[in-house]
C-alpha cells in the first residue's frame, strides 16, 4: 500500500481549516494545519482556504508569507489548491464595494460582485465541467456542490499559446450570470464552492485531487 500523501492546510487566519482538515483526512490524506514555511513548502499538496473579504484575505496571506509559498511551490510544479476566497485571491484583482485590491495574479481577471437577484449565492448548485476534467472525474453531470459567496469571476481570459502546455480546464456554474466555479491549470487547481461541505461529491473531488499529488 502506498504511503498517504501529505497535505498542508495553510493557516493564515481565514477559512474553516478544521473542516478542510477533516474532509482531506477522510479522502485519505495525511493532513497538517500550519503556517510554517518549510512544512508548507515540502508537503505533497498545499490547500489554501479562504472566507470573508478579498482584501482581508490578501493581507493575512501576505503577513503569513503565503503569497511567497504559493509562488515558490508553483514555480517548482508543486500542487496548490484554493477554495472559495482562496480561489479568488489567485486572480489579478478583487473589486469589493468599489475598492480594487491586488490578488496573487496567477491568473488574469477580476473578482467582481455577482450579478443576480439574490446575493449571496448560498446553497447547492450544479456545475458544467469539461469532459476531460480530472477534478470532476467519476462524478455525474448533475452532481451538486455547496456555494457561499457574493463575488465571482465572470470572464476567463487566460489563453495558452505554448503547445507544450495543456490548456487550462475551466468549470462554470450559473447564479444570475455564468461564473467560474473551478479551474485546473497544471499544478494549480481551485474551486469557488466548498468541497469540504459538499457531501459525497465533494469527497470524491478531494480524492481526485489527492490522487494527482
Amino acid at each position: 500500500m502506498s504511503a498517504s500523501k501529505r497535505v498542508v492546510v495553510f493557516d493564515y487566519g481565514f477559512g474553516n481549516v478544521r473542516s478542510a482538515e477533516r474532509a482531506l483526512a477522510r479522502a485519505g490524506a495525511d493532513v497538517e494545519i500550519t503556517r510554517d514555511y518549510d512544512t508548507a513548502m515540502n508537503a505533497d499538496g498545499l490547500l489554501v482556504p479562504g472566507v470573508g473579504a478579498f482584501a482581508a484575505c490578501m493581507k493575512g496571506l501576505h503577513e503569513a508569507r503565503g503569497d511567497w509559498i504559493v509562488d515558490r511551490r508553483l514555480s517548482g510544479g508543486r500542487p496548490v489548491m484554493g477554495i472559495c476566497v482562496g480561489m479568488q485571491i489567485l486572480f489579478a484583482r478583487g473589486i469589493e464595494h468599489g475598492v480594487e485590491s491586488e490578488g496573487l495574479d496567477e491568473w488574469p481577471g477580476s473578482v467582481e460582485p455577482l450579478q443576480a437577484e439574490i446575493v449571496p449565492h448560498m446553497g447547492w448548485n450544479t456545475v458544467d465541467a469539461p469532459a476531460d476534467s480530472q477534478l470532476f472525474a467519476g462524478l455525474d453531470a448533475d452532481a451538486r456542490f455547496y456555494f457561499v459567496h457574493s463575488y465571482a469571476v465572470h470572464e476567463w481570459s487566460l489563453e495558452t499559446h505554448n503547445t507544450a502546455m495543456a490548456a487550462p480546464k475551466v468549470t462554470w456554474s450559473t447564479h444570475g450570470k455564468p461564473f467560474v466555479a473551478a479551474v485546473e491549470n497544471g499544478a494549480l487547481w481551485a474551486t469557488q464552492f466548498h468541497p469540504e461541505k459538499s457531501g459525497d461529491a465533494g469527497a470524491q473531488l478531494l480524492t481526485n485531487w489527492i490522487g494527482t499529488l
